[in-house]
């Protein structure tokens, strides 16, 4: 009884962490975008909150209450809500939700209404069910009880993260055939291609990296990077750590469908793809598993290359509570950072053709992901 009522509290604080992760890539994606574009972007909603401008909110609300409730708690929290309401948190983390719940939902006529909302299901749930194998912390010891940040604890999660890559395709396909309309069918067509094709090369980089490792579980290759930074997957993978890290983060932005690899939506062309016929909460149910998605991406990228929580050149002591904090807190500023670094890359280059895309995957990655691992075996066979 005590383990499953663990699994649930462990499942839940991994499902609070991935929809946080997921808002703050829709909000760097909002803002970072008109920065980018050299424009002020999401900041109206919330910036006069309640009445108006300070000067009527101050009359009409703030002044009949008393001083302690006017100036240490109404004030302070009106100024706080008008800053998120500046830089686009109001726009992006609370109206658009509400406005999704509230819009018509749409299901095209000559469809099945169960099929047509089992799409955004199965385009999402792998997506979410992956970060269940993800540790996200140091081990803690409690009350001579060892505790893992791990909702899975399973051996074989590098396996498991394939598998959800590859299960994800189907929600893409059923929702471009569900959509009964001829740009969501040719996204679906373009999605299923696109995902199928890179992950040839994702799966051999990551035969690659358990070759190195010697392990298919998360946590002890986190482990196996602690100390220098030397031990990094990065570097720790000689001679191929590092072309491993270059193919993995082009695959990884090609099987998220993102710019310059958005040829599934591509809107000058397909309308919005393989989800143009879905709206509502559905829509945003899709929008929601990209966005988990860059920060899955960005997980196993601080996981293989990066040593997940581990800092260069220090030791954090096993089992104490406040190393596991500071480790979860490295571990999600790498994941952030390579969240950012993604939808930067997303605002600043152009999409490619489809020819240049299939031939970047099947001409280029695969290759050299086949000659990589050939390399990484041979290195191994001789050291």
């Amino acid at each position: 009884m005590n383990a499953v009522i663990g699994i649930f509290i462990k499942g839940f604080i991994i499902q609070q962490i991935t929809l946080g992760l997921a808002s703050f890539c829709t909000w760097v994606e909002r803002k970072g975008s008109a920065l980018i574009q050299d424009r002020v972007g999401a900041n109206r909603a919330g910036t006069n909150f309640f009445v108006g401008d300070l000067l009527k909110t101050d009359v009409l609300v703030l002044q009949p209450l008393s001083f302690l409730a006017r100036n240490i708690v109404l004030r302070p929290a009106f100024a706080v809500f008008r800053f998120l309401g500046s830089i686009g948190v109001i726009n992006t983390l609370l109206n658009d939700a509400f406005k999704a719940l509230f819009k018509e939902d749409f299901v095209p006529e000559g469809t099945s209404v169960f099929m047509h909302a089992l799409g955004p299901f199965m385009a999402v749930f792998p997506v979410f069910l992956a970060f269940a194998v993800i540790p996200i912390a140091p081990d803690v010891t409690l009350f001579d009880t060892t505790i893992r940040f791990q909702v899975a604890e399973i051996s074989t999660g590098v396996l498991f993260l394939l598998a959800m890559g590859s299960i994800a395709v189907y929600g893409v396909v059923l929702a471009g055939w569900t959509g009964n309309n001829k740009f969501s069918l040719l996204g679906a067509l373009r999605a299923s291609a696109q995902m199928i094709s890179y992950e040839l090369a994702m799966g051999i980089v990551f035969a690659t990296i358990v070759l190195h490792f010697g392990t298919f579980d998360l946590y002890q290759i986190i482990e196996m990077q602690s100390g220098s930074i030397l031990n990094w997957g990065v570097f720790f993978m000689f001679p191929t750590g590092f072309l491993c890290f270059l193919i993995l983060f082009v695959v990884g932005m090609a099987e998220t469908k993102r710019g310059p690899f958005d040829l599934p939506e591509s809107e000058s062309e397909l309308v919005a793809g393989y989800f143009t016929e879905y709206s509502g909460m559905k829509f945003l149910l899709f929008w929601l598993g990209e966005f988990a998605e860059i920060a899955l991406f960005s997980i196993v990228l601080s996981v293989f290359f990066f040593g997940g929580w581990n800092i260069p050149f220090l030791e954090l002591p096993e089992g104490a509570w406040w190393a596991a904090l500071i480790g979860h807190g490295v571990f999600m500023g790498k994941v952030l950072a390579f969240s950012v670094l993604q939808i930067t890359i997303r605002w600043t280059l152009p999409r490619f053709r489809y020819d240049q895309l299939m031939s970047l995957g099947w001409k280029m990655l695969l290759p050299l992901s086949i000659v990589n691992l050939i390399v990484a075996a041979a290195w191994k066979l001789v050291s």
